[in-house]
């Protein structure tokens, strides 16, 4: 049900079963997937697509305007928010800076009141922002990350898949996937809870763990990475992936708090 107080462009693709409440505005060019549910007072700028069954909380903007100098507010860009996905209060999500593109969020997620997602930002699958978190342009978050309350990202940062970034941390280089990050760029290890928690069989466990010191032993551990994969040295698809993220050069890497080979070697 669309309520009469909300604004809602003739041109925005409706499908059914959306419940549209009273003062939220719908603009032109938007698509709102089958069986959405949009607060009083959301507002969903132009461009913007929901696909099926998203949550949009009162006060929440999509689709707005980059926060970026240099953007020409004529480029055609949008937000595209995955099925199933809630957003709470007051989450911001701002619509790409690139010609046809798009910053996405994606399913089964959950962002959480005053979140926001800067430009051309990518968030995975099942990904939990806390309330206020930040994640400024360009930046990647894996599928299954959670950040905690008050975390922010720098711009073209990445946070690799079932990371846990902890409430306030300041993070400006990448967070290598299934590890615990805290404070500013602080590698603790492994997130062992999540991932136990996630149903990560232990020899995938004990394989990250092993890679995870081989990595920090010393020198770049991005020629690190190169050299365990060309030597094929990960027998588990999720040690695959983690010498994969550490091979792509970023932003740097957050820098471990255990010693690697010594009596706190254990990630």
């Amino acid at each position: 049900m669309i309520h009469p107080g909300a604004l809602v462009d003739a041109s925005a693709r409706i499908a059914a079963g959306v419940d549209i409440g009273a003062f939220a505005v719908v603009e032109a060019d938007v698509e709102v997937g089958p069986g959405c549910r949009i607060s009083d007072h959301a507002v969903l700028r132009r461009g913007t697509v929901l696909e099926a069954e998203v949550a949009v909380d009162s006060f929440c903007v999509l689709g707005g305007l980059p926060q970026d100098l240099k953007f020409d507010p004529a480029t055609i860009s949008g937000v595209r928010i995955g099925a199933r996905t809630v957003l709470r209060e007051g989450v911001v999500v701002h619509r790409a800076t690139r010609a046809g593109g798009e910053t996405r969020i994606g399913a089964d997620s959950l962002l959480m009141c005053g979140s926001h997602a800067g430009h051309d930002a990518v968030v995975g699958d099942r990904v939990i922002l806390g309330s206020h978190v930040l994640l400024a342009g360009f930046v990647t978050v894996g599928d299954r990350a959670i950040l905690s309350g008050g975390a922010a990202v720098h711009q073209h940062g990445r946070v690799g898949e079932s990371a846990m970034v902890a409430g306030l941390s300041r993070i400006s280089v990448d967070v290598p996937p299934f590890c615990l990050v805290s404070e500013r760029n602080r590698l603790h290890g492994l997130n062992q809870v999540g991932l136990t928690r996630q149903g990560l069989p232990r020899a995938s466990i004990r394989e990250l763990k092993a890679l995870l010191r081989e990595l920090y032993a010393g020198g770049s551990p991005t020629a690190a990475a190169v050299r365990l994969l060309e030597a094929g040295t990960a027998a588990t698809p999720e040690g695959r992936r983690l010498l994969e993220f550490f091979s792509e050069r970023g932003r740097g890497f957050s820098r471990p708090t255990f010693r690697a080979g010594g009596a706190e070697a254990d990630p």
